[in-house]
């Protein structure tokens, strides 16, 4: 199957599950169930892009199994929450924004998480398609920033979990392990993990594709639906704690704090 042919299934494929899961939030009042979804999708794209690409075959099973892996563990780790709290905060707020279009705006929201996830697992198709015979020490590379990025963001997400089941923490601004030197470890660590993709797929002539990865999460991160977001809803919930936190931390990558102000 040809790749173009192997991006339209996948396509329609997730186009239609985002279809009906619009109408389960509908129905549950809930619409982060659209992130679960993304990342289970994106990784089960990935694997079936890995299963029809055309590069050597231990490299497509390396990528189907990174790929893979990984969209396990954040969907599985979304589900837990999603499933187990109220609606995540930036939808509450989109909600307020979209007043009575809100339905409508959903759906195609929706349909624009789809699109997301068969262009953020194009890098992955790419890494799938180089040809080169047998694993390298870039492939290695690869390996290693997967295994430390994804257990970076596993370990935050632990710590902001475990913050969170305390009830003397109820308002209060998570600062422990990982989330003292970054205010988004995890998003640091998501980042991070795209570069496994690039040292993987950079042996040929298309795999400058790959960093299409990095850089386009890096936007979505740093502008549009990741710190902005979050960090708005952060500021409301917790006040001046939260720009004391903002004073003293880094947003993004992890390094040492600032002494806090002494009132």
């Amino acid at each position: 199957m040809s790749w173009w042919m192997l991006v339209l299934v996948g396509w329609g494929a997730m186009a239609v599950l985002m279809a009906l899961l619009w109408a389960v939030q509908r129905a549950r009042h809930n619409a982060g169930i659209v992130d679960i979804a993304w990342s289970f999708g994106t990784g089960l794209l990935a694997v079936w892009f890995a299963w029809g690409a055309t590069g050597d075959v231990q490299r497509r099973v390396l990528v189907g199994v990174l790929a893979g892996a990984w969209g396990l563990r954040l969907g599985g780790y979304l589900m837990k929450r999603v499933l187990s709290e109220e609606e995540d905060g930036r939808y509450a707020m989109l909600r307020e924004r979209w007043g009575d279009r809100t339905q409508t705006l959903l759906f195609w929201f929706f349909q624009l998480q789809a699109f997301w996830a068969v262009m953020f697992a194009t890098p992955m198709l790419v890494a799938a398609m180089n040809p080169t015979e047998g694993l390298t020490l870039l492939d290695g590379l690869g390996v290693a920033i997967w295994v430390i990025a994804i257990g970076g963001e596993a370990v935050a997400d632990a710590q902001l979990a475990r913050f969170r089941r305390d009830p003397a923490n109820r308002g209060a601004v998570c600062r422990s392990g990982l989330w003292r030197y970054s205010r988004h470890p995890n998003y640091f660590f998501e980042w991070t993990h795209w570069f496994a993709y690039v040292c993987i797929g950079i042996g040929f002539s298309w795999g400058w594709l790959t960093l299409f990865g990095p850089i386009v999460m890096l936007w979505f991160l740093l502008a549009v639906t990741g710190i902005p977001m979050t960090e708005e809803r952060a500021l409301r919930s917790r006040g001046d704690a939260y720009r004391e936190y903002q004073r003293t931390t880094s947003s993004f990558i992890p390094w040492p704090p600032k002494r806090e102000t002494r009132s």
